[in-house]
């Protein structure tokens, strides 16, 4: 990267410190009445502060060590039996975000993720492919909703995963704590439209929803999110077929039907090495008029307009 990229990147992301104090004290107020007693509060506050920190692992213990503790007691105590309302929590984030940087224009995004586990007895924990590791690992997947907007964005929902390993064993379940209405087996698909299901019920502002090929390959999904009338932009496989006026045809065959003057360029932003530029044109896709973007030889994006 050029000195002079690094140095615009940096800039675009470096934070005031006392700013940066005032807005988590103010986050640390606002959570406040979720637990009953203030040990608990304080080390949440530990913990949120290790979790932004520079420290490449991170865990109770080094986020312990990190903030001077002897020991990850009062971390693992607030994790594992300190009583608190986390969904309750979840919404106190999410208003937080949305007066923060809340616009009409915004996306909620929604992704999964993979904790790599040692043990077997973490909820939801299999050995099944992990975005984070890059391969099949032990490891829990929990599907995420981020709101992206010009001034900001930042995770505001979140959904644990559980595989039909861990659905189909009710003792393993019980044992594990996990709520009764909170056992039954569910896709990552239909965890990513209750997550933006709860954001619509929850008059987040936003317009369109974008996700990779496991949300795009989900007819239900995309149907669930035109119901909310959000726009959407959903990667799918390459070699998908889908419905065109000249008949079903590969969606990577398309770009090749359309003509040279048609593509325009149009910018994405600045990223790490400079401006992201795209070439996109108008396309007929899933039965929507709608930008489409030239694929790779992977897949290909597939927006739908409200």
């Amino acid at each position: 990267m050029k000195t002079t990229e690094y140095a615009a990147v940096t800039a675009a992301h470096s934070v005031d410190p006392d700013r940066w104090q005032t807005e988590f004290s103010a986050v640390i107020d606002r959570i406040a009445p979720r637990f009953r007693r203030y040990e608990p509060l304080r080390h949440a506050a530990a913990l949120m502060s290790g979790m932004v920190s520079g420290l490449d692992r991170k865990n109770c213990w080094t986020i312990a060590e990190h903030r001077g503790a002897t020991t990850p007691d009062g971390l693992q105590h607030l994790l594992a039996r300190a009583s608190w309302d986390a969904d309750a929590l979840r919404d106190d984030l999410r208003e937080y975000v949305i007066g923060a940087f809340g616009d009409t224009g915004a996306v909620l995004v929604v992704d999964e993720t993979g904790d790599v586990k040692k043990g077997l007895h973490s909820v939801g924990v299999q050995r099944q492919y992990s975005g984070t590791a890059g391969r099949i690992e032990n490891s829990q997947v929990a599907v995420y909703l981020t709101y992206a907007a010009p001034r900001g964005h930042a995770l505001i929902d979140r959904a644990l995963y559980l595989p039909k390993s861990w659905t189909d064993d009710s003792q393993r379940c019980h044992d594990a704590g996990i709520p009764d209405d909170r056992t039954g087996f569910a896709t990552k698909p239909t965890l990513a439209a209750q997550l933006i299901t709860r954001a619509v019920e929850a008059k987040v502002p936003a317009a369109w929803v974008a996700g990779d090929e496991v949300y795009g390959a989900d007819p239900r999904l995309r149907a669930d999110i035109r119901s909310h009338r959000l726009g959407y932009v959903l990667a799918i496989a390459a070699n998908r077929r889908v419905p065109t006026h000249a008949g079903p045809s590969r969606v990577d065959a398309l770009p090749a039907l359309m003509p040279a003057h048609a593509w325009q360029k149009h910018s994405a932003g600045n990223g790490a090495h400079g401006e992201s530029v795209n070439r996109a044109v108008d396309g007929d896709v899933d039965g929507y008029r709608s930008p489409m973007r030239r694929p790779s030889s992977a897949r290909v994006l597939m927006p739908s307009l409200r």
